[in-house]
């Protein structure tokens, strides 16, 4: 799978879950199950993008052009965000809590297109 795949399906799931979280932000009064299926939908896929990464670099033959410790390290930064903020929405059951999950898709967007930076030493 061209990795090009993998960006746009990240962007649209990212994409995707901020619409959802940003609506509900003005329609529920607390934590949508919406926002909370959204968010573990880009956790999902981040557990997916990190096993696509390692086979294809293990098995491959596709190197990364930068450091593969930065590489990782934004991986598993990105893998824990939405679970960290998946247990602050729970604990914080307000109307707020949907903003807050909106977030995790833009930042999520920004730390894949930095992982193909690091990847292939250059955006896409």
């Amino acid at each position: 799978m061209d990795p090009t795949v993998m960006f746009v399906i990240g962007t649209a799931i990212c994409a995707l879950s901020t619409l959802i979280c940003w609506v509900m932000t003005a329609l529920s009064p607390g934590p949508a199950d919406s926002s909370i299926v959204s968010v573990a939908t880009i956790e999902l896929f981040l557990i997916v993008y990190g096993i696509y990464a390692g086979i294809r670099q293990a098995f491959g033959g596709v190197g990364i052009v930068g450091e593969a410790w930065e590489f990782w390290g934004y991986v598993l930064t990105a893998v824990l965000l939405p679970v960290g903020v998946l247990i602050w929405a729970v604990l914080d059951r307000t109307r707020w809590s949907n903003l807050v999950m909106s977030f995790v898709g833009l930042v999520v967007f920004v730390m894949i297109y930095r992982l193909e930076e690091i990847w292939f030493g250059s955006a896409l």
